[in-house]
């Protein structure tokens, strides 16, 4: 007999239902891969270079948080975060993501949901996102449908690599 695990979530004023929910195959470190932004053209840009640098770590407790960066930055001149550039600070925000919060896996659906309590890009706080994922020899895989990089327009593949 299947057993299917019903867990409603209360946050931000909204209700989350997720079935035969397991997180325990997502716990743990991992690095980031790549990240290849799509547009509607067909377009394909790596928003954070051939090599971006990241790490994603997911809790038993359900919590999770991931920072992104383009590994080659340019350092602020005066040393000063306060008193960079406008283009030192676009360079800064252009060139980092990072937010955190709760998830829930639905195994059956292949769907991870993220709770976004705090991020990086404000638009996204106090969201929920919901995104389709392949897992297969310690690689996942997810595509993130409203990005931070053109919303709607552009979808982003997001690939991570379980650390050792």
């Amino acid at each position: 007999m299947k057993k299917i695990i019903v867990l409603c979530l209360l946050v931000f004023g909204k209700t989350l239902i997720a079935q035969n929910t397991s997180n325990s195959s997502f716990v743990g470190s991992w690095s980031l891969v790549s990240i290849n932004n799509i547009y509607q053209d067909g377009k394909r840009v790596q928003p954070y270079g051939e090599n971006p640098e990241g790490l994603l770590i997911f809790t038993e407790e359900g919590n999770y948080a991931i920072q992104i960066l383009k590994k080659n930055r340019p350092l602020i001149v005066s040393g000063n975060k306060n008193t960079s550039t406008p283009e030192e600070n676009a360079a800064i925000v252009k060139g980092f993501n990072s937010h955190y919060g709760e998830y829930v896996v639905d195994k059956e659906n292949n769907t991870i949901t993220f709770e976004i309590l705090h991020a990086s890009f404000p638009n996204w706080e106090g969201k929920i996102q919901k995104r389709t994922y392949d897992y297969s020899n310690n690689v996942l895989k997810y595509v993130v449908t409203n990005t931070t990089q053109g919303g709607a327009s552009v979808i982003a593949e997001v690939v991570w690599k379980r650390k050792s």
